[in-house]
């Protein structure tokens, strides 16, 4: 009889086991942020706050790894990012399940942040279903899981709420310098400029904004044979003369969150995925191809969100402080007046190119996670019509992602270049901070 009653012991204590497990790999956390992408296209989120709220939802599941599973690799970011708090939400180790209450949190900090994060409230039920469900999380787990994400989400919350952005929102609108030089709305609806205080918010590990400040752009001039003229002049040739790669380039790194398509006398838009919401397409393809564990793929695009939020602001603070001319007004006013660029013009500053800055960032963060050589296969936009592209690295990627705002039309030659550098030198820093060259 007392053999039984053993066995039977060892039978619950391996279920009780069993159902406190939930899967630790890449898929489930690339499928649930992804579910935060599409909600960012659907409300047409900006690249500036697209790259915020990647870095905040993120950041909030690095933390509960951090604090509750404690896995290699992970270390408190107290000390790294600015005015970061030390978190001690209470709870840890009360059968709270890190991995099941990493996830649940970022689609309550989708929630928080977006504004129609309540299209995730449906997503988050149906995860604490399939939780108790499909992978057999006790009730008890769950319920300790989703009470610390809660403590965690707030105090996150807490954190973003004081990085200046609700005061730019405030601010009154941006009104255009009336100089040659500077930047004017453009076709075909005239936006009014973008986020033109975005180079204010409070980054996340850079010293400043304006800590690595590009090489002053070429100096405007309307004279032809000048150098900035020839500037302009490339950009109207390498369009009008474009050959089918260099289109298909500019079309796949076109990431235009809203195109305005003018038909006649109707306007309409077309929706797509922002150059942030490209990057972390991409690190979620080398995690899955890496077959990562959940905890390793929380810390990439970790580090992936708060690069790439740092990257634009950085760029933002230059774009509104050389506030340049962008190529499609200079040439038709000055070379060619029928001139149109392949790509829509942008409604912000031309110096520097965000695609640029941006791109080399994050490739230089992840090229030191993943390896030097690391090829892939890029999926990101096929739901978007557009055909898959192979690269053999990350800084491959960066590159043409740059050049490709040459070949659209709606970037000089020293934006992109002096851009690129400008990126790299805001990803070795952050891994410097990070201790990971």
């Amino acid at each position: 009889m007392r053999w039984f009653l053993v066995l039977a012991l060892i039978i619950t204590q391996g279920n009780y086991a069993k159902a406190q497990t939930y899967p630790a790999d890449a898929k489930i956390y690339v499928q649930t942020l992804k579910k935060l992408t599409d909600v960012m296209v659907q409300d047409v989120t900006g690249p500036c706050a697209a790259a915020r709220y990647y870095a905040y939802a993120n950041l909030a599941a690095y933390e509960v790894q951090n604090q509750q599973a404690h896995p290699i690799h992970y270390a408190s970011l107290r000390g790294l990012l600015r005015d970061y708090p030390e978190f001690a939400p209470a709870g840890k180790g009360k059968l709270v399940n890190a991995n099941f209450a990493s996830v649940y949190t970022l689609l309550r900090m989708g929630e928080e942040l977006l504004p129609s994060g309540y299209l995730l409230e449906e997503p988050r039920k149906l995860l604490v279903a399939e939780a108790q469900k499909k992978h057999r999380l006790s009730k008890e787990a769950v319920d300790a899981s989703v009470a610390y994400s809660d403590q965690v989400v707030k105090q996150i919350m807490q954190y973003a709420a004081k990085d200046n952005y609700l005061k730019t929102t405030g601010l009154l609108r941006y009104t255009p310098l009336n100089t040659a030089s500077s930047w004017q709305p453009t076709p075909p609806g005239y936006m009014e400029a973008y986020e033109p205080h975005w180079g204010t918010l409070r980054p996340f590990m850079l010293d400043s904004a304006a800590q690595f400040k590009p090489l002053p752009a070429v100096p405007y001039s309307g004279q032809a044979g000048t150098p900035f003229h020839k500037l302009a002049m490339e950009v109207h040739d390498v369009v009008k003369n474009m050959n089918q790669e260099q289109h298909n380039i500019a079309n796949f790194w076109d990431c235009n969150p809203f195109f305005l398509v003018q038909q006649g006398h109707v306007s309409y838009g077309t929706k797509k995925i922002s150059p942030g919401g490209h990057w972390v397409g991409i690190t979620g393809i080398a995690c899955l191809k890496k077959q990562l564990s959940l905890a390793e793929t929380i810390r990439w695009h970790t580090l992936v969100g708060i690069t790439m939020a740092d990257a634009f602001i950085s760029c933002w603070n230059e774009k509104y402080r050389s506030n340049r001319i962008r190529p499609e007004t200079f040439i038709n006013t000055h070379i060619d007046r029928n001139w149109r660029s392949l790509l829509q013009t942008p409604p912000f500053p031309e110096y520097t190119s965000g695609h640029s800055v941006v791109s080399a960032a994050v490739a230089t963060i992840l090229t030191a996670l993943a390896g030097e050589n690391f090829a892939y296969t890029d999926t990101v936009e096929v739901e978007f019509g557009l055909p898959a592209r192979h690269f053999s690295s990350f800084r491959q990627a960066a590159h043409e992602a740059a050049v490709s705002r040459l070949y659209g039309g709606i970037h000089y030659r020293d934006a992109v270049d002096n851009g690129f550098i400008q990126g790299q030198q805001i990803g070795e820093f952050v891994l410097q901070k990070l201790k990971l060259e």
